[in-house]
């Protein structure tokens, strides 16, 4: 199925030769390696099948403004195929703002342009380079023809408001996953991040609403997965219980490892695993590694500096903002270190031996503020499966964690959806 993708990346070594590899594979700049990476290396990420579950893009993808080519992005698809990332879902999201009529048009009227971004950068700019998978099997498919894959998820249920049948809308546009919240409360769900100017509920105090519940049951119904990043423990736990299909956490990390609340603890990754999902470790800093409170202190203060808003992602930023914000992290990361691939495949590591390698997979968050030392952009992903041999993963467990085990829960869910139809005698 990958062999077009192997010759492909044999190919690119002719000129450029080891030498090339090795710097793009230890991440290092300008400056060769000590020694040669794992010659495997090479052959193990061109055969897996690569799947980023969440890539986020800016308001105006997809226009003159951010061409999807070769934008200062950190996924571009120039990136993606010289990092051999394969497939990723790009990603419909809003930010949760108050609960008004307004706001709620707003939302809905920012998806649809996001939505409309997406199709128009695989149906309409670059279709022979790119094309939208609709199920599990497209996205095996596509790749194995040669082209990447774009698949669509939807981050924040505030996207529907209260109008259970805006699921279907943005099922027939693509959408194949849905996070139920984001930061701050919705109709639908408690956030692992409640927000008390919203007026939210306190942490922990409250789970799925009667409309999230009837939400659930919908998704199912048109086989489209359930999303738990982002929603409270109680939440993510009674979305299992409601679901047919096995959910997804499709950006979270460890919280035994990092103390944050968007991490799952040892409980609900083990709900999760016997809920048959999987969670997707995500490469985001904060998640991955404990930062001192000066840190972060000085971080919020780059941005009040700036006056570029906590919810702002890096390519949201204007040139100037991110110029100047980028700038400033030099500085901050000089004295506290980012995390790195070390710590993403820690937190791998740990999911894996506690729930197994059927339920762990990875992904980046990038555009939404991921991103890590070694993996930065779609061009620097061959360093996490280096990292994923190195700590003695075989080809197959790689393949599972890219791809496979993310695949097996989409096709559970569209296998619930058809048993759904079946029984209602449609």
């Amino acid at each position: 199925m990958k062999r077009c993708k192997l010759v492909s990346a044999l190919h690119r070594m002719g000129t450029a030769g080891a030498a090339a590899l090795c710097l793009l594979l230890a991440g290092c700049g300008g400056t060769p390696p000590p020694e040669a990476p794992d010659p495997r290396v090479a052959a193990v990420h061109a055969a897996a099948l690569t799947l980023d579950t969440h890539v986020d893009i800016p308001l105006d993808f997809a226009t003159p403004a951010v061409d999807p080519l070769g934008a200062d992005l950190q996924v571009n698809l120039e990136k993606m195929a010289a990092g051999g990332f394969d497939a990723a879902f790009f990603i419909v999201y809003v930010p949760q703002t108050a609960r008004t009529a307004e706001n709620y048009a707003q939302a809905q009227a920012d998806a649809l342009t996001k939505f409309a971004a997406i199709r128009r950068m695989a149906e309409e700019l670059y279709s022979e380079r790119i094309e939208i998978a609709h199920t599990a099997g497209d996205v095996e498919r596509i790749a194995a023809a040669g082209k990447l894959v774009a698949a669509i998820g939807v981050e924040n249920g505030y996207v529907i408001g209260t109008q259970l049948s805006l699921l279907d809308r943005y099922h027939a546009l693509g959408a194949r996953y849905f996070g139920l919240v984001h930061n701050g409360d919705n109709d639908l769900a408690h956030s692992a991040q409640p927000r008390q100017e919203l007026g939210d509920a306190p942490p922990g105090s409250a789970g799925v609403t009667e409309l999230g519940a009837q939400v659930i049951a919908r998704l199912n119904e048109l086989g489209v997965m359930v999303d738990v990043s982002h929603a409270s423990k109680r939440s993510a736990l009674e979305a299992m219980q409601l679901s047919r299909a096995p959910v997804i956490a499709s950006h979270s990390s460890v919280r035994a490892l990092t103390d944050h609340p968007r991490n799952m603890d040892d409980e609900t990754l083990q709900a999760l695993r016997d809920d048959g999902g999987v969670i997707q470790v995500v490469a985001f800093e904060s998640y991955l590694k404990t930062q001192p409170p000066q840190r972060a202190a000085a971080v919020r203060e780059l941005r009040d500096r700036l006056a570029i808003p906590s919810t702002l992602g890096v390519d949201d930023m204007s040139a100037e903002q991110r110029a100047a914000y980028d700038g400033g992290m030099l500085d901050i990361e000089g004295r506290w270190p980012r995390a790195s691939v070390t710590e993403l495949v820690d937190h791998i590591d740990y999911a894996v031996r506690l729930i197994g390698i059927d339920h762990v997979g990875i992904s980046s968050d990038f555009g939404g503020g991921g991103g890590v030392v070694g993996w930065d952009d779609a061009a620097e992903t061959p360093n996490v499966t280096a990292e994923l041999l190195r700590r003695g993963y075989d080809e197959a467990q790689i393949a599972k964690l890219w791809s496979g085990n993310l695949l097996r829960v989409w096709r559970e869910a569209e296998r619930v959806a058809a048993e759904l139809a079946d029984s209602d005698g449609r």
